[in-house]
């Protein structure tokens, strides 16, 4: 699995958070697991450990897409566009491994096929403010 392949997933359970309780996330994740029969167990391990780290950090996430997002509030965006918006932020922030053009063209290749017709162009705006 491609480290692209791996980043959906991610984006995908991070997103799935958002109709969820913190405390259902930890079977969530299990399940989803489940449906990836062709993943390798260092694989299922990045990606559960990825969406964990991500989900921990939060807080901390929504605040600096906040300051940047001039006049939009969190509750205000887009499900696809704050998932992907919160897992880019933390690539660009806490993981020196992965390019920060990387992290940003990802996250808008991503917008472009899970969100709405303007939705590439919002994360790339957002996220281009927050480096």
């Amino acid at each position: 699995m491609t480290r692209s392949e791996m980043r959906e997933h991610v984006f995908k359970l991070v997103f799935r958070a958002e109709f969820f309780q913190k405390e259902e996330m930890d079977s969530q994740i299990a399940l989803y697991m489940e449906s990836l029969p062709d993943a390798g167990d260092a694989e299922k391990e990045y990606i559960a450990g990825r969406v964990s780290e991500i989900l921990m950090n939060l807080s901390g996430l929504d605040a600096e897409i906040s300051r940047v997002a001039t006049g939009w509030k969190i509750e205000r965006m887009g499900k696809v566009e704050v998932a992907l918006l919160r897992l880019a932020c933390f690539e660009i922030q806490c993981d020196e491994d992965i390019p920060v053009g990387v992290a940003i063209n990802e996250a808008v290749e991503l917008a472009k096929r899970y969100g709405g017709e303007q939705s590439g162009r919002f994360v790339n705006a957002i996220l281009a403010k927050l480096i």
